[in-house]
């Protein structure tokens, strides 16, 4: 199994069932140690890629190869990051799996209401793009759903944490910036407490046998 865009290893250390074969990759510098001394204790080797343009906006094929041989996995596992799907095809042995969560449009609508901030135009999804990505690369789609979770905030403090760990939700944001929006939003008690919608799909491929 590979596990594209590891993260600091969080997701993948507490499966209780995985591959004896199981590699990580992750793209980003910082997180590369971090996922290191989580997964490899736990047999699992981490590799640094070069991570793959957005996958929702302007491709660049020249990124986003895939440091393996060909067909050298049987399931490659990806939340939430971009991926070159011709390499996840080419890595991938003929049955093999692949099985993606992605960040939908409109993701961050609710937050963008309660700060006063006007929603993005876009299309309401990009899952029919992931499908013809998948498709073009010779996988067939097995599964394509789309659907949302809901984190509730009871208080401005728990928005205020959020966009500290995930600041990129909002454009240009930051606390100091934001002030007055969020002790406006928290001045009306209409509005707490909030739930924001974030919107995901799943998309599973296999490729031929």
């Amino acid at each position: 199994m590979l596990d594209m865009g590891t993260g600091g290893g969080e997701v993948l250390s507490r499966l209780r069932s995985r591959p004896a074969r199981t590699v990580a990759i992750e793209a980003w510098p910082p997180n590369v140690p971090v996922a290191a001394a989580r997964l490899r204790p736990l047999g699992i080797p981490v590799v640094r890629d070069e991570g793959a343009a957005d996958n929702n906006g302007r491709r660049d094929d020249a990124r986003g190869r895939l440091p393996f041989r060909d067909g050298a996995f049987g399931l490659v596992v990806n939340r939430h990051e971009a991926f070159r799907a011709a390499e996840v095809r080419r890595v991938l042995a003929p049955g093999g799996a692949f099985v993606t969560q992605q960040v939908d449009f409109h993701n961050d609508d609710d937050l963008c209401g309660l700060l006063g901030l006007e929603i993005p135009a876009r299309p309401d999804s990009w899952l029919p793009l992931a499908r013809r990505q998948v498709t073009d690369a010779g996988l067939t789609v097995v599964t394509a759903v789309a659907g949302e979770e809901r984190q509730h905030m009871n208080d401005v403090a728990a928005v205020i944490y959020y966009l500290r760990v995930v600041s990129w939700a909002i454009p240009g944001y930051s606390l100091r910036a934001y002030r007055e929006r969020l002790r406006a939003a928290w001045g009306d008690p209409s509005r707490w407490p909030f739930t924001a919608r974030a919107r995901r799909f799943l998309l599973v491929a296999e490729r031929p046998s």
